[in-house]
């Protein structure tokens, strides 16, 4: 347990009594004979501790009020004073959210409402539709979807109950029976295979809500984080993929940013890289989960996990010389990408050499650079993939691809599938960096206006003043309690409330209102009929 010096020790009287003021509640005092709470509080309860007690605990909840008598029960003794007193602290639970997670202030909302807002307006000018899904999904739903890594990543919840049978359980998944969703590519999969029958045949749907990955925490990567999914579900077309580069690209636009790119592959170009080196089939999942590593351990750092997965040396280095002499190749996107083009003919099949032209073609104007390294470590790809990077984040602001083999998974119909995701908390960790936010929403108060309250008396017209405020569009807060003045302006100032409209009795009585600019801290009485249009044409 903590400790700490108490603050001090008195007599209350010559011998029997001594004052112990604890600093905190939750304390716990020690080498005394029993402690009864004394002060403010009116519901204090006795310790019943018996003479010679140790450890006594305070379990007072009101941090201000935290005085205690110390007495002897039995017979006077000699009390120590100031001298060696040690005041003890239980340990208290934790005030911070869980690792990896957050809590969001109202600035925090604010910005993040404002990014959700123009995805959400992108999304639904493309024809996407909104769709969400339980919290919770079955285990089984959700294992052998992502891979080994992504699996390990996987937040489990314990059985309850009688089914909970850890004596005989015999592997981790014993325990568990469901798990917290990993992202939302699977639960829609799993929602199209249930309601296939009520859904049209072509199906776009966007979806912006919370996943949990049992990750390690680092900038802009946490354990609960907002996905912003836009998913194309019953077509093969390359117009499928073109739609949500050329979404994405008008969101990150709206948004502000200038300088990303959207970084574009195949997973059957990377398929017939790992064949032309001699990499057998059974090993392509290893070698993509160890390739989705380039950009953030390194050529070098890929090369020894390839070792250590048993991939042969020269296989390896085959591959990474490809990426190597690809990563090498400058000019414009469009240049960069005959090139790559032109340099795959001998490698990968025509028919995706022609898909990939399509998509170029169809989103010309994006910034869409085509990348033979590019290999996303979720098993369900089966075509054309994609990641969008910013110069100054290690990791991506979006990414995804086609997923035609998943929805099959969970139902007899193969469904052909396309969808991208946009990473809202890595945007918002970029655009608080680089100041993006406009100054609406960076410098943002909870309201335009705070009216005063004079008392209890004038209450009623305090509220209907700001009733009337509301009506003309305005966001009015009132201060909850007669106070003064000096004061509810002070609190004004703190929350940053442009005006107060100042409502004392004589106010009330000659109909006028005192407005206060708290900017200019100009200050003037009108009609009450006229605050309103005034404070309108001083808030443009």
């Amino acid at each position: 347990m903590r400790s700490a010096e108490c603050r001090s020790v008195r007599t209350a009287s010559d011998s029997d009594w001594v004052l112990l003021l604890l600093s905190e509640p939750g304390a716990v005092a020690t080498g005394f004979l029993s402690l009864v709470r004394t002060g403010s509080v009116s519901d204090w309860v006795p310790t019943n501790a018996e003479c010679g007690t140790r450890n006594v605990e305070c379990t007072s909840q009101n941090r201000e009020c935290c005085d205690w008598v110390l007495r002897p029960l039995k017979r006077p003794r000699p009390l120590p004073l100031a001298a060696n007193v040690k005041v003890h602290y239980p340990l208290m639970a934790s005030t911070n959210p869980a690792r990896g997670m957050r809590d969001f202030l109202p600035a925090d909302v604010r910005k993040r409402n404002y990014v959700i807002n123009i995805i959400k307006q992108v999304y639904e000018s493309y024809g996407f539709e909104p769709l969400e899904t339980p919290a919770v999904e079955n285990l089984e739903t959700l294992m052998g979807k992502y891979g080994e890594e992504g699996n390990q990543l996987i937040f489990k919840i314990l059985k309850r109950g009688e089914k909970l049978d850890i004596e005989n359980a015999r592997s981790e998944n014993d325990l568990s029976d469901l798990a917290l969703r990993y992202d939302l590519t699977v639960p829609l999969a799993r929602v199209i295979a249930n309601n296939r029958n009520a859904l049209p045949k072509f199906f776009k749907r966007y979806q912006i809500q919370p996943v949990w990955r049992a990750d390690r925490p680092a900038r802009g990567r946490f354990r609960e984080f907002y996905q912003c999914d836009a998913d194309a579900i019953g077509s093969a077309s390359m117009l499928v993929e073109a739609e949500q580069i050329l979404a994405v690209s008008e969101i990150l636009r709206r948004l502000g940013f200038n300088d990303f790119t959207i970084r574009m592959n195949h997973r059957e170009i990377l398929r017939d890289i790992l064949d032309t080196a001699g990499i057998g089939v059974n090993d392509h999942a290893t070698v993509l989960i160890a390739i989705d590593k380039l950009d953030k351990i390194g050529t070098d750092g890929v090369a020894k996990e390839l070792s250590a997965r048993g991939i042969d040396e020269s296989a390896s280095k085959m591959v990474l010389d490809i990426f190597e002499q690809t990563g090498k190749i400058e000019g414009r996107h469009a240049e960069i990408n005959r090139t790559i083009v032109s340099n795959l003919l001998n490698i990968v099949s025509q028919e995706v050499l022609a898909d990939i032209g399509k998509i170029l073609r169809y989103t010309a104007g994006a910034p869409v650079l085509l990348d033979p390294s590019l290999a996303r470590g979720l098993s369900y790809y089966t075509g054309t993939i994609i990641e969008v990077n910013v110069p100054d984040l290690a990791g991506s602001l979006a990414g995804g691809g086609r997923y035609d083999g998943l929805i099959g998974m969970f139902g007899k119909e193969q469904i052909p599938a396309c969808g991208v995701s946009l990473g809202l908390e890595r945007i918002l960790v970029v655009m608080d960096e680089r100041g993006m936010f406009p100054p609406e929403i960076a410098g943002s108060t909870p309201a335009d206006v705070l009216v005063t309250l004079w008392s209890d008396e004038t209450a009623a017209e305090s509220l209907k003043l700001a009733s009337e405020l509301r009506a003309s569009g305005l966001r009015v807060t009132v201060y909850p309690e007669p106070d003064k003045l000096g004061k509810q302006i002070k609190y004004a100032d703190t929350i940053k409330v442009p005006f107060v409209c100042v409502l004392g009795e004589s106010e009330i009585a000659e109909n006028t209102v005192t407005l206060k600019n708290m900017r200019t801290g100009e200050q003037q009485t009108l009609p009450r009929s006229n605050a309103v249009s005034l404070m309108k044409k001083l808030g443009e």
